[in-house]
């Protein structure tokens, strides 16, 4: 068995292209540490609809130039077999560790495929990728990037021509391809032959932020913003700039990108502690909100002063937020959201009158709604000009939001208030997570199997009326590894994460409201409903 793990090891040095994974694997190997070196090698890196996504490092279960030159290969080799020989693929990728090796390394093999590549001028956000593939008439793009990932991890996303990330079966075709991919040695890879692009196309997709807002309105709350240390700064700024708003202050400790996020246990604006600096900002500067963009700014995250204090916007409220100013701007098109998403937007839609549809988690299904006008997910992802950004954009949503801020503050009001008309008009659709981080995938999968094997008939007192196990899919959604309960006056949603070591549970709870002065119980009671649904779903799934 150790000789099996060392003579893989030895394989893969050999045919290494970089010299920082192969130092790092000869010292394992000079070592003999196999406990290492197993689990390095105990497969490979699974490429799915998320791509990939892992922890940087040398062997075949790490992100490394090896693992990326396979995958560059086999979507070439999916492409040449679609039809798209001599088609355009275009790359993007963020300021992380190894991200511009693996877009260097796409595009010689791109070129050495026969196809034509084209890379972005620098590290900018996923957004200006997405749009990059329709505005250049790409077949393909690449987006290099772990979005609000640890620091040690890097992805590796993927969008066919209609600018959406893949879907089944492309993704499961082209880890076929990759799988066929041999020897390094039999990829082709030209040292030149690909295109950087200028500015002209970062241009484009900034004068396609104008269609966001509305002709006339007003634009003048204030802001303080954070980047994340990410690639978001200078593309939001150079969007509110054209826009008109004042400039946004930036929390000058995280503007710069810097792939080690050293002021963030995670770079993620969800994380606990990772807004600290921004409120603290906030606290001199007195602005209207917060934004914040996670690392590839992709995400967009809101804070607002409730009292005297700061705080986060659920990501579901800044989506009801953003659907209820679009049906007041006289938005037609279907409204659309993921399943884990709150269900009040499907109640603003049905009362403007507009489609709306529920789709898995994610935005490459959301994107693939036909008719879409907005799409968002709890996650903080929001999509509001599907005609430009095929994706959420962080950026976009960020001008939406302050649209909507602005206007509420020429009539004396705030977010706060709007949500609160919201849920007296609508009900109070209450959301929280239960978010279980793992070293073991398996306690994921002993949790799952539990609650199959034994489900529960109630949460928090409120009797279960409907079991699903999505892996079956239901008529309108395809088959997914999750669980939903339907209670009387309460969901739940139960899944893995794709691109996280995480158990995620959804929850949400809806408190009928009859006035403004009726929402401080409402809230209580919403607030107590959840904790005990959490704390009897915990129970039930044994985590």
């Amino acid at each position: 068995m150790h000789d099996d793990v060392i003579a893989r090891a030895e394989a893969w040095l050999a045919e290494d292209p970089d010299p920082d994974t192969r130092a790092e694997l000869a010292a394992l190997i000079g070592a003999g540490d196999i406990e290492e070196l197993t689990a390095r090698f105990a497969g490979t890196l699974q490429f799915g609809t998320a791509g990939l996504r892992g922890e940087l490092g040398a062997g075949p279960m790490r992100m490394n130039r090896a693992v990326v030159i396979r995958a560059a290969a086999g979507l070439a080799a999916y492409l040449r077999k679609n039809g798209q020989a001599g088609g355009l693929v275009v790359i993007g990728y963020d300021a992380r560790h190894k991200s511009a090796d693996f877009a260097r390394d796409t595009a010689a093999v791109m070129t050495g495929a026969g196809l034509r590549a084209a890379v972005l001028p620098r590290p900018l956000p996923t957004p200006v990728l997405a749009f990059a593939i329709r505005h250049l008439g790409a077949v393909a793009g690449v987006e290099v990037t772990a979005s609000h990932n640890p620091p040690r991890d890097n992805g590796y996303k993927v969008y066919l021509g209609d600018g959406s990330q893949i879907v089944p079966p492309a993704d499961a075709d082209i880890a076929a391809e990759i799988a066929a991919v041999k020897a390094l040695a039999d990829v082709p890879r030209p040292d030149s032959g690909w295109e950087i692009l200028d500015d002209a196309v970062l241009d484009a997709y900034l004068a396609r932020t104008d269609a966001v807002l509305a002709d006339g309105s007003p634009r003048t709350a204030r802001t303080v913003y954070t980047a994340m240390h990410g690639v978001g700064k200078d593309v939001l700024l150079a969007a509110f700039a054209r826009a008109g708003f004042p400039e946004p202050v930036v929390v000058a400790e995280q503007a710069d990108p810097d792939p080690e996020f050293p002021t963030v246990a995670f770079p993620n604006p969800e994380e606990p502690g990772a807004m600290d600096l921004a409120f603290a900002r906030a606290r001199e500067a007195d602005p209207d909100l917060v934004i914040a963009n996670d690392p590839d700014a992709d995400r967009c995250a809101v804070a607002v002063k409730d009292g005297g204090e700061w705080r986060m916007l659920r990501g579901d409220e800044v989506g009801s937020l953003l659907a209820a100013h679009l049906v007041r701007r006289g938005a037609t098109g279907t409204f659309a959201e993921s399943i884990v998403s709150s269900s009040l937007l499907g109640r603003i839609a049905e009362k403007a009158g507009l489609p709306y549809e529920e789709t898995l988690t994610g935005f490459k299904w959301i994107a693939r709604v036909e008719g879409l006008r907005y799409g968002y997910e709890e996650a903080l992802g929001y999509c509001v000009d599907p005609d430009g950004v095929r994706d959420k954009d962080g950026i976009t949503a960020a001008l939406l939001i302050t649209e909507l801020a602005s206007q509420l503050k020429e009539e004396g009001r705030t977010l706060l208030d709007l949500l609160d008309d919201l849920a007296v008009e609508h009900g109070l659709h209450a959301t929280d997570q239960l978010s279980v981080r793992v070293e073991d995938l398996s306690v994921i999968a002993g949790a799952m199997r539990r609650l199959r094997e034994q489900p529960p008939t109630g949460l928090a007192g409120l009797a279960i009326v409907r079991s699903e196990d999505l892996t079956q899919g239901t008529d309108k959604l395809p088959p997914t590894d999750g669980l939903r309960y339907t209670l009387d006056g309460a969901r739940v949603i139960v899944r893995p994460s794709g691109t996280e070591p995480k158990l995620k549970c959804y929850l949400e709870v809806v408190v009928p409201v009859a006035s403004h002065a009726d929402l401080p119980a409402a809230r209580a009671k919403a607030t107590e409903l959840l904790d005990a649904v959490k704390r009897d779903l915990a129970s039930a799934a044994g985590i």
